[in-house]
């Protein structure tokens, strides 16, 4: 059951920007950032400051929640 992307704004390093991710990648983005005792803001920071040039934020968040699910036992 695909769903459309929703637009969230996020603050990172004191800018705001729009990060659209489809309603599953943010409901899982926030388990994670609560898990971790971090903000979503947070725990965006760290995805954008690990993902290079090469790929959106968006797109980054994507593959990260990804493979925080996959390392799951």
């Amino acid at each position: 059951m695909p769903s459309r992307p929703v637009k969230r704004s996020l603050t990172l390093h004191g800018h705001r920007t729009s990060v659209s991710l489809e309603e599953p990648f943010w409901q899982e983005f926030r388990r994670i950032a609560e898990a971790r005792g971090l903000s979503i803001n947070e725990l965006a920071a760290m995805v954008d400051a690990a993902r290079g040039m090469e790929s959106g934020l968006a797109s980054a968040i994507r593959v990260f929640v990804l493979q925080e699910v996959q390392r799951r036992p």
